[in-house]
């Protein structure tokens, strides 16, 4: 017995100290969950397509749209995914007008394809979501050509925004949400080098694109000014998500065993879940209170300041430019 009393004594400021972690840990996710949008509201009637809706942050935006009646059409890259998942959300809502169709955001043809399917089956579209994404992505091109990043992130979702606007024009009131990061601190438009041909770096490369998301936002809302149609940019924060998937650095299987015993339990408490991840675009997507708000950026479901970069509205004008060359469209 009393070796057992000797035993006790020893591990119980370990098991103290782990219970104070935890706690610690705890406490700390409950805050980093950021802002929630709480209002309900009734989207029937209401047609809107997400980008990359199949998975993380698009998903749970999709499943929200569709418990709120919205006609909801899932523009996803892998038309086998898409469809799991579309019939999952109609399972958990209830709601048959969710639709999955296949949209490469790497590929200009595709976009144009999808948009062609999409008008010919509506006529209206009252919300467009640029949701999907990559991140620290290995060096990569397009169909196109284009760096990945700068290719997926902006330049797919500036041609299929372009190609949405007579319909959204004709919906208004109608909005667009790009989601951004606050990645975008770190970017700069590399102007003489803007596809990373000279020089790759996946993080520089990362923040370029998240930088241009915000540039192209607010550009568009000046040329959309007074048709009705509001475009904002959101930061979801740091969340719980597949798009790191790609990265070099969990290619491996050691690295793959370091993240799921060492990394996920220390970062669960630094990261928000992906459903609060989307709370800040549904904020955007949906609040009444922002009807008639356009231009702006949003984080934590509140008004949040820019870098100066992407306040730089000469350049915006410039990457407009540039990207109706590379998208081969003009307005």
């Amino acid at each position: 017995m009393e070796i057992i009393f000797n035993f006790l004594r020893k591990i119980a400021p370990i098991f103290l100290a782990h219970g104070v972690v935890g706690i610690i840990a705890f406490c700390v996710r409950l805050y980093m969950q950021g802002g929630k949008f709480r209002k309900q509201t009734d989207e029937t009637g209401k047609v809107a397509i997400v980008t990359g809706g199949n998975t993380g942050l698009g998903k749970e935006t999709v499943l929200e749209l569709a418990k709120r009646g919205a006609t909801v059409y899932m523009a996803c890259r892998n038309k086998e995914k898409g469809e799991r998942a579309r019939k999952e959300i109609v399972q958990k809502t209830g709601n048959s007008n969710v639709f999955s169709k296949e949209c490469d955001l790497s590929s200009l043809d595709s976009i144009r394809k999808f948009v062609e399917d999409f008008k010919k089956e509506q006529r209206e579209l009252h919300i467009l979501i640029n949701n999907a994404g990559v991140f620290w992505e290995p060096r990569g091109l397009t169909k196109e050509g284009f760096e990945t990043h700068l290719g997926v992130n902006h330049i797919g979702h500036f041609l299929l925004t372009n190609l949405l606007i007579d319909v959204l024009e004709r919906s208004a009131p109608s909005r667009v949400v790009v989601v951004a990061s606050k990645a975008h601190e770190r970017g700069h438009i590399h102007v003489e080098d803007i596809n990373s041909s000279e020089d790759y770096d996946e993080g520089v490369a990362y923040c370029q694109s998240k930088l241009a998301n915000i540039l192209f936002a607010r550009e568009l809302a000046k040329r959309l000014e007074g048709t009705g149609v509001t475009v904002n940019a959101v930061n979801p924060g740091l969340a719980a998500t597949e798009i790191a998937r790609n990265m070099v650095f969990f290619q491996t299987k050691f690295a793959q065993y370091v993240v799921e015993t060492i990394l996920r339990p220390l970062l669960w408490s630094m990261m928000k879940s992906a459903r609060n991840g989307a709370q800040t675009t549904l904020y955007a997507a949906l609040d009444p209170d922002l009807e008639n708000v356009s231009g702006q950026y949003f984080s934590d479901c509140q008004l949040a300041s820019l870098a100066p970069a992407a306040l730089d509205d000469q350049m915006a004008k410039w990457l407009w430019a540039q990207s109706e060359k590379w998208a081969e469209i003009a307005l």
